[in-house]
């Protein structure tokens, strides 16, 4: 098989369409359907399901996937290398972010990489915890912001540590001025995402044997906050989630110090492409910078 048709294999993944892959590689239908026929004629199986609603790969096809993107992915490097040892910089950096790192991270993180290395094309991706370890492991990222807790088996480095606090309604009332305790929180009904999405919550909530999350299964942050905000109940969250939130709530320390572990991961730790070398350690030296200013603060 050659690049080609793992390029064409690719853009049918992502656009579950022969029509709409020809359009993107600026081929025919015809030259694509070829060439997927071509691979499965040379593989021996069925790589997609034709229908009336799209092309969508076959279980043989998902287990063949992360190798074909590790091909396309192995290319690009070279690529980038080439370019590299020319003097160019140039490259592509795909990064995997759940949703609070990617508001209040990826602006500034993106903006600044971009001033000093314009050549070099930024991909993000935004996900849950579960999105983000996929994408790793399958090749659609090089770099994921993670949860220690969720790193699994990839390769990491931490860079925050971000601290719980608990998110009321204006006005909710706690037993001690100024923060709220564990033991009055097992009373209140909380609003939780749902599994996959902030496991670290869920572990919080499970040592220290918090219930009441019946009847809500919800997706991201700033949805659980504005339920929060309605009297719907409490949430618990890290606290880099409720940082300029445009929503009138009370947000309370907890009297225990308990917190998430942000980790920047990847697959590999000692072969990136060129580009993505340059981020990796550009994040790095950016956070180290910023918690030893806080130190000194």
């Amino acid at each position: 098989m050659t690049l080609l048709s793992y390029q064409v294999f690719l853009a049918v993944v992502e656009h579950q369409s022969f029509q709409k892959a020809a359009q993107v590689l600026k081929l025919t239908p015809s030259a694509i359907s070829h060439a997927v026929a071509g691979m499965e004629a040379e593989l021996g199986s069925m790589l997609f399901v034709r229908s009336r609603q799209g092309v969508y790969l076959t279980n043989y096809g998902k287990e063949l996937f992360p190798y074909i993107k590790n091909v396309q992915n192995s290319d690009e490097y070279l690529h980038q290398a080439v370019a590299q040892f020319k003097g160019m910089q140039k490259g592509l950096v795909r990064i995997g972010a759940f949703n609070s790192a990617c508001v209040e991270w990826m602006p500034s993180l993106l903006k600044d990489f971009e001033r000093e290395y314009p050549k070099v094309r930024l991909d993000i991706y935004q996900g849950t915890y579960d999105d983000v370890y996929r994408w790793l492991k399958d090749g659609v990222v090089d770099l994921g912001f993670l949860s220690a807790s969720s790193v699994g088996d990839l390769a990491c480095e931490p860079i925050y540590e971000d601290r719980f606090v608990c998110v009321a309604p204006k006005g909710f009332r706690t037993r001690y001025p100024g923060y709220v305790t564990v033991e009055e929180l097992k009373g209140q009904r909380f609003v939780i995402q749902r599994e996959g999405c902030d496991a670290d919550v869920n572990h919080f909530m499970e040592k220290y044997h918090l219930s009441g999350g019946e009847g809500s299964c919800i997706v991201d942050d700033m949805s659980a906050i504005a339920l929060v905000m309605g009297g719907y109940g409490v949430c618990l969250v890290p606290e880099l989630v409720i940082r300029n939130i445009p929503f009138p709530v009370d947000v309370y320390p907890l009297d225990v110090e308990e917190k998430r572990t942000i980790v920047l991961a990847s697959v590999r730790s000692d072969i990136f492409a060129p580009a993505v070398q340059r981020m990796h350690d550009y994040i790095i030296d950016r956070f180290r910078i910023t918690i030893e200013k806080e130190k000194k603060e």
